[in-house]
């Protein structure tokens, strides 16, 4: 049997870059809808998009809004990790964290990267 699909994603852009965080969670929703697993990572300005509310106010045009895919793709079970020097840098307080994100050292990025299928960087 197949070893299962595993797509990391990678946001380092953040709430002035629309465009640069709609399309990743774009693709990790129709990820996640394709039943496979898929794991979003946030760093660097990324970490933004994990506190409650910020998806809120991001809109791409011509895409559906942040606020609706981060509301999908936690419906479908996905996972969001956030570096935990870009939250410090940022001075996010951990408990204005949205529920399926979860700060983690690079050593777990290392694993999601090297067990993934695929890394998409954005």
């Amino acid at each position: 049997m197949a070893a299962p699909e595993k797509l990391l994603i990678m946001i380092t852009h953040g709430a002035d870059e629309a465009e640069q965080v709609t399309m990743p969670m774009v693709m990790a929703v129709g990820a996640l809808a394709s039943e496979v697993d898929v794991v979003v990572g946030l760093q660097e300005a990324g970490v933004e998009l994990a506190v409650k509310g910020a998806a809120d106010t991001i809109a791409a045009e011509g895409y559906p809004t942040l606020s609706k895919l981060m509301s999908d793709y936690r419906e479908l079970g996905g996972r969001l990790l956030a570096c935990p020097l870009g939250v410090a840098k940022r001075g996010i307080d951990r408990d204005t964290l949205v529920d399926n994100a979860e700060v983690v050292a690079a050593g777990r990025f290392i694993v999601e990267m090297s067990t993934a299928s695929h890394v998409l960087v954005y």
